[in-house]
């Protein structure tokens, strides 16, 4: 049993504390919003007064925050100095590469350890325990953080070291929002050309232009009965956090000076959509603005 400290119960961060203490850990949370409090509470997660006050005494702390300055000022304001020396900082904000890298120096530096592991596969795959982790850091570190890792995902890849975990969910999460745009303005083409949704899906999904976006995340009605299109594109992964997220990745493709304009262009798109209702709205909702023209 290893006790930890899980700063950051919301949607994702509460149903990853869940699945630890169902793997028989010792775990404290705290959050800001009271209704994340109230909600971790009904959970059984008992909830500290602060967060110096949960990592007091803790082996682990794993922030989940909505950004990379959240993360920043948590550690330089009370978390780094109110943990026990040595104490591992597993942080799966999804945040920019250099704000990763920043954290891990931070901590370093105040005697601890520290890894970057954002996470894929949503609040369903936080239910489910079948996130994906991506994990930069050292051999060492990645080591320790594996069992707690393994009891909330799936699968789970050492990127290599600090930043890294970081640099491939960026590349994720731009490839996901540019097939997610290609799969919905191939249904409104399918639409406007006289097919059914159901005939255009059993075409694509056995053949090459299979995808996640298609299999599991289909922006029509019918296809996939799990898939947010069915639940008025209820998120999921809201077109808010898309954008956030790809705007993490024009940050680093303007950094790296990359040729890439493919997610220049869906940064641009998913921008304009959670500008709208679309911030609220699963990302695969832009089908309907590109059936509309507003994006």
């Amino acid at each position: 049993m290893t006790r930890i400290a899980f700063l950051g119960l919301g949607h994702m961060g509460l149903p990853m504390a869940v699945n630890l203490v169902r793997a028989g850990h010792d775990v404290h949370g705290f959050d800001l919003v009271p209704a994340a409090i109230d909600a971790a509470r009904a959970a059984g997660i008992p909830v500290a007064s602060s967060g110096a006050d949960a990592v007091a005494d803790a082996e682990v702390v794993i922030t989940m925050f909505p950004a990379g300055k959240h993360v920043i000022t948590a550690y330089s304001d009370e978390l780094l100095a109110a943990a026990p020396s040595g104490t591992l900082f597993i942080e799966s904000s999804t945040i920019a590469v250099d704000e990763a890298r920043t954290a891990h120096e931070m901590a370093v530096a105040a005697g601890h350890r520290n890894v970057d592991a954002p996470v894929s596969g949503g609040v369903v795959g936080a239910e489910n325990g079948t996130l994906a982790f991506m994990v930069g850091g050292s051999d060492e570190d990645f080591a320790a953080a594996l069992p707690l890792l393994e009891a909330m995902g799936k699968r789970i890849v050492h990127c290599g070291g600090p930043g890294l975990g970081q640099a491939a969910k960026v590349c994720n999460n731009m490839i996901l929002a540019v097939s997610q745009i290609a799969v919905a303005e191939a249904f409104v083409l399918g639409e406007r050309l006289g097919l059914e949704h159901q005939a255009l899906f059993d075409v694509v999904s056995q053949a090459s232009g299979q995808c996640w976006s298609i299999t599991t995340n289909c922006p029509v009605p019918g296809p996939v009965p799990t898939s947010p299109a069915n639940r008025d594109y209820q998120p999921g992964f809201a077109g808010a956090l898309m954008a956030k997220d790809l705007g993490l990745a024009l940050q680093a493709i303007d950094q790296t000076g990359t040729d890439a304009r493919m997610g220049r262009l869906a940064q641009q798109l998913y921008a304009a959509f959670a500008e709208g209702d679309g911030a609220a709205r699963d990302f695969s909702g832009i089908i309907t603005d590109i059936r509309e023209g507003t994006v």
